[in-house]
């Protein structure tokens, strides 16, 4: 009961993986019209329009307009990806500034997000080889220990006289107390469900709870990914000008004040 309940308590970063795809699109039909449909009604083969700012609702290949895209959910890279016509785009990821067509190739279960998705839940009900130890020890310690409590109880019964009854409870559920296997049975499948869950709260998707158990064995980590250990954002930190002539300077700043680079937050 404990570790389904940290199943749910750790089941919001499968929520927050759910809440990257929108709930609905523009599809354009064969005479040009545009409709908006649930994301469940979409097939493979519909042609959806994406407008700047939105989210992609499926996998699919560009078939006109262009835009960049952010990839960061998928890629940790927070640069956004240039695409084009014939050039894959997934679900979830965030289109920018421009406009374009995608034709839907996966759909449903079948989207890159889906496997995603898929792959935090199997990952939060596998077992670590040290949670199935636990469950084979239990499963022998548990029905003994219980045996061993009633036969206690009996005892007391048959032997304690007057006080029987009650020395044989008091004896019985000492016995239940002191073996009680509750560090074994319960601690281990707790932690894994809720490092699985935390883990992905921070982008980080642990295939099973093997990999995890194996984890302590981790002496480097190697990055190569800007976003992971930085922030992602470009900035500008200094300012030259060639010959240190900033005549320019008012010029450039008119042409900037319509540009988001990041040139433009400098002045």
């Amino acid at each position: 009961m404990l570790e389904e309940k940290a199943k749910g308590n750790t089941s919001s970063a499968i929520k927050k993986l759910m809440g990257l795809q929108p709930k609905t699109v523009l599809v354009v039909r064969a005479d040009g019209t545009e409709q908006q449909v649930a994301i469940e009604e979409v097939q493979a083969g519909d042609m959806i329009l994406v407008k700047p700012g939105e989210k992609i609702a499926v996998d699919g290949i560009v078939i006109s307009g262009s835009s960049y895209v952010d990839e960061s959910m998928l890629s940790g890279e927070p640069v956004a990806v240039l695409k084009k016509e014939n050039e894959k785009v997934f679900a979830g990821t965030i289109n920018q500034k421009g406009s374009f067509k995608f034709k839907a190739v996966n759909v449903g279960k079948e989207t890159m997000l889906a496997h995603i998705i898929k792959m935090v839940q199997e990952a939060q009900g596998s077992k670590a080889p040290v949670q199935k130890l636990v469950d084979k020890i239990a499963g022998i310690f548990v029905p003994v220990v219980i045996g061993i409590a009633i036969l206690t109880f009996v005892l007391w019964l048959i032997l304690g006289g007057e006080n029987g009854i009650v020395q044989g409870l008091l004896a019985a559920v000492t016995v239940l107390v002191i073996a009680c296997p509750c560090a074994l049975g319960l601690a281990t499948p707790t932690a894994i469900m809720v490092g699985v869950g935390k883990g992905a709260e921070k982008g980080i998707l642990i295939k099973d709870a093997e990999s995890l158990e194996l984890a302590k064995k981790v002496k480097a980590i190697v990055l190569d990914k800007t976003g992971t250990i930085t922030e992602g954002r470009p900035r500008v930190t200094d300012i030259q000008w060639l010959n240190h002539d900033d005549t320019a300077r008012n010029i450039l700043l008119g042409i900037e004040k319509q540009s988001e680079h990041p040139w433009q937050r400098r002045w």
